[in-house]
């Protein structure tokens, strides 16, 4: 079975043709993208231009079985620049995230550099993984990551499936308990900032939400009826539910006024649309402009796309709120490692020192395991804070 996928007469097109005719799996494959038209002339399928619809007809064509990906690839010997773009486009198909896709990319570019690619495989992955542990003296969880990456490299693009990766030398687990914030230094950190970071970094300990998480919510998030935030596609591509700090209802309400004011001027400019999850702005294509849609914390200025002219605005950089909470932890003389990773540890143990039972803190934080929750635990035990030494017993 063969595909032709090129472009069309127009650039908001192109065309998918099928060599030996179509079956009912692949019929439904094409006309499940929408936008889809049929072109008598040509016989082929026109779609629409978009990385979007390129990655859904991709993942239905796949979810048909009718074409041996591993087989096809293997037979295949590409460059290593082809082998990177077919990562891409896969890892984008499965709807991995932006921060997933760029560490998979990563790892797989640093391996493909290496002579160790040149070797068979599995023995390839066991000396790099080995090489990670012995010299480099990465982590367990870089390590992990790494293997994770090349395992889905191979699987994926090169059509392999690698077993026997026990041999390598695996980094030792450590166990490390989380930098936490006492309550007083949570408010001191909170004081030395101001405006859109302040407000942040208080959602970021008032609900115990990763960074990435807070700055992916949108609007319609939001539920000051319910007093909850969404949380959504948060790690493991989970959604769940969190509460919404009633102390910080009035001064969100009020940001959320500022941002209306910042879409209003967009609209008003000509652009004013956001990219919405899973090609939604191709099944609603006036969604993209509505205000529920929109970031809660915008970036400050649009982008603009320099080949078409075309503006947006994305949710804020991570860097911008990391980098202002690394200054504001220096300037209240906090001499922790601590980041904004921190204000989440301090949300789950001072939950714990308040009574609340281990599930609740589990679900809130959005753990699979409670065994991932338990290690707030250390807080109960007081530590050896909690001993009084045989010397301070001493007349």
């Amino acid at each position: 079975m063969k595909i032709f996928i090129s472009d069309y007469e127009t650039s908001e097109k192109f065309s998918v043709k099928f060599e030996d005719g179509f079956t009912k799996a692949l019929l439904e494959a094409v006309k499940d993208v929408p936008g889809r038209i049929w072109d008598n002339q040509t016989k082929a399928w026109l779609l629409r231009n978009s990385q979007e619809s390129i990655n859904l007809l991709l993942q239905n064509l796949y979810n048909t079985g009718l074409f041996n990906i591993e087989e096809n690839v293997k037979n295949q010997i590409l460059p290593k620049s082809e082998k990177i773009k077919k990562m891409k486009e896969i890892l984008e198909a499965k709807h991995y995230s932006v921060a997933t896709q760029k560490r998979y990319i990563s790892w797989v570019e640093s391996f493909l550099a290496t002579t160790f690619a040149q070797k068979e495989c599995p023995e390839c992955i066991n000396e790099f993984l080995t090489d990670l542990a012995v010299k480099k003296r990465v982590s367990a969880s870089t390590q992990n990551q790494a293997l994770a990456s090349l395992l889905f490299y191979f699987r994926f693009v090169e059509g392999e499936t690698p077993e026997e990766v026990a041999p390598a030398i695996r980094a030792k687990q450590e166990v490390r308990l989380p930098v936490v914030f006492t309550r007083k230094e949570v408010c001191s950190v909170i004081d030395k900032l101001s405006g859109d970071m302040k407000l942040a970094v208080e959602l970021l300990y008032g609900t115990g939400m990763r960074l990435g998480e807070l700055l992916s919510l949108r609007v319609l998030d939001i539920d000051f009826g319910m007093k909850e935030i969404l949380v959504r596609r948060g790690k493991g591509g989970k959604d769940r539910r969190v509460m919404l700090p009633q102390s910080l209802i009035p001064k969100l309400k009020e940001h959320l006024e500022k941002v209306k004011a910042i879409h209003g001027k967009d609209l008003a400019d000509g652009w004013g649309a956001v990219p919405l999850p899973c090609a939604l702005d191709e099944k609603y294509p006036k969604a993209a402009k509505e205000f529920k849609w929109q970031w809660v914390f915008p970036q400050r200025n649009r982008w603009v796309n320099k080949k078409t002219g075309e503006q947006g605005r994305f949710h804020l950089d991570e860097s911008l709120v990391q980098r202002a909470v690394k200054n504001a932890i220096l300037a209240a003389g906090i001499n922790k490692n601590a980041s904004c990773h921190t204000f989440r540890h301090s949300f789950a143990t001072h939950l714990l020192e308040d009574g609340y039972d281990i599930r609740t803190i589990q679900e809130l934080l959005g753990h699979s395991d409670v065994s991932t929750t338990m290690i707030y635990t250390h807080v109960l035990n007081r530590g050896a804070s909690g001993v009084v030494s045989p010397l301070d017993k001493m007349v």
